[in-house]
């Protein structure tokens, strides 16, 4: 008979032990240690699930080579894995070119942002490429099998080898996997599936922990990719236990503003590709598509024959192995109030009053008594330091009412001394301009010259040196 064990868990980080705390002496949260009891099953047993075979017999010795046998290096087999496409370039790009078989991958994010429908459009992608060879198994633990069928309707991701199952008992998970067999499974979500084995409620770390072993279990067992839904805490981290992303093979967080359709995915880990890429998607009423050319989201619509606007400018950041501009604009005002108001979106606040201050002793223009407002279009980012000088330029233009060319973009960190530093991958971005159509950009002196066709450079060493090329220097 197994023994039965009493633990203390903490529900935030999944530290444990035989004591209680009031702190969880691992992260330091108050009150997230509690107590759970486990039945231990002897080594080598699981209760068997529905259509799943009972494995309580100890193991036979493994022919040399075999899964569960050492084998050298030098003998092991080089096969390239054929990946399963998701039917979305910017997920397999974020995945490193597809889904590898029996690879567990993790989908985690706000509550609404779009984790379910981009999984069952992938689902409805897949089971459309793999018509007659193969079947695609989606298993809610949310929603009823009407409600996803509803939810399928309306983003066409409707197909006869689209299987849909709607229940919370793992065994029943697992056995409806080695049932069927399908090219791809997706369980949503993690946190409402829950096992028979363990005590622990539905979303605690002891259950996530059992739900997320079996599964990968079963994965590496059948050779069939698992996607998995993760749900988020107050914080933004993934809830349960932090083993859960190291169980999984991969991590993806899934990211986007409430007030705008864009939506990014980014790879936190990944051991079949890299963890730099993103992917950019755009959420709509018939679902998610993907944006494979971002550049033209967070710069100004126009068609480019209007006049230029005072009070902004145009960088460039680096977001994985993408080059994105950012629009920054920049509105100055006079104050009236005793502290001077800054308010921003998409920069950092901090950064600005740095800027504001280098600006007044570098550059010689005095904004400490203005109110400042600064922006990004779209919910676009420019907090990397290579936006410093956009950020400047764009105040600076505000405070002169001198609009700044359209195409003439501004990469470059600034120092407190004053010095305009060069940015890393200063010619990728450089690049991404050029073929955006600009002609001038203003960056610090590359280590290695740069020639790009059709862009001109103006090298600069000194904010001085900038407000200059840019037009915006003290008169």
């Amino acid at each position: 008979m197994a023994k039965s064990s009493v633990q203390y868990v903490c529900s935030e980080c999944g530290w444990n032990g035989a004591k209680w705390f009031g702190k969880c002496p691992e992260c330091g949260q108050w009150g997230t240690v509690g107590e759970f009891h486990e039945a231990r099953a002897a080594a080598g047993t699981r209760t068997a699930a529905p259509g799943r075979t009972s494995r309580t017999q100890p193991a036979a010795p493994s022919p040399a080579g075999s899964k569960g046998s050492a084998t050298p290096i030098t003998q092991v087999g080089t096969e390239q894995v054929t990946r399963v496409p998701t039917g979305f370039g910017e997920f397999d790009r974020v995945l490193g070119g597809g889904i590898v078989p029996g690879s567990v991958v993790l989908i985690a994010g706000e509550p609404g942002v779009g984790k379910s429908t981009l999984l069952l459009e992938t689902a409805g992608n897949i089971a459309r490429s793999h018509a007659g060879d193969g079947s695609v198994l989606y298993v809610s633990g949310e929603e009823s099998q009407a409600q996803v069928r509803l939810r399928a309707t309306r983003i066409n991701a409707v197909e006869p080898n689209l299987l849909l199952a709607s229940t919370t008992d793992l065994a029943t998970v697992l056995g409806l996997i080695e049932q069927e067999r399908p090219t791809l499974a997706i369980v949503d979500s993690a946190q409402t599936i829950v096992s028979q084995e363990v005590d622990g409620i539905s979303g605690g770390s002891t259950q996530v922990r059992e739900v997320a072993s079996a599964l990968i279990d079963t994965a590496k067992t059948l050779d069939i990719p698992v996607l998995l839904v993760g749900h988020v805490t107050k914080d933004g981290s993934i809830a349960g236990p932090r083993t859960l992303e190291h169980l999984v093979d991969v991590v993806c967080q899934f990211e986007g503003d409430s007030e705008t359709a864009l939506r990014m995915l980014r790879a936190v880990k990944n051991r079949f590709g890299p963890t730099d890429e993103v992917g950019c998607f755009d959420m709509s009423g018939e679902g998610i598509e993907e944006v494979r050319d971002p550049a033209g989201l967070f710069l100004s619509a126009g068609d480019g024959q209007e006049a230029p606007v005072e009070g902004t400018c145009v960088t460039f950041t680096l977001d994985g192995h993408r080059s994105l501009p950012i629009e920054v604009q920049a509105l100055v005002t006079n104050s009236v109030l005793p502290t001077p108001r800054r308010a921003v979106n998409g920069v950092d606040s901090n950064r600005i009053a740095m800027l504001t201050a280098v600006l007044y002793r570098h550059g010689h223009i005095n904004l400490l008594a203005n109110d400042l407002y600064v922006s990004t279009i779209a919910g676009g980012l420019a907090k990397e330091p290579a936006c410093d000088l956009a950020i400047v330029a764009a105040l600076a233009s505000a405070a002169h009412r001198t609009p700044i060319a359209r195409a003439t973009c501004a990469i470059g960190e600034i120092s407190l001394t004053g010095q305009v530093r060069p940015a890393p991958r200063l010619e990728h971005r450089l690049r991404e301009a050029a073929r955006l159509g600009f002609t001038i950009a203003v960056v610090p002196t590359p280590r290695k010259p740069i020639e790009i066709p059709g862009l001109t450079l103006i090298e600069v060493r000194s904010l001085a040196e900038a407000l200059t090329a840019l037009g915006l220097s003290r008169r």
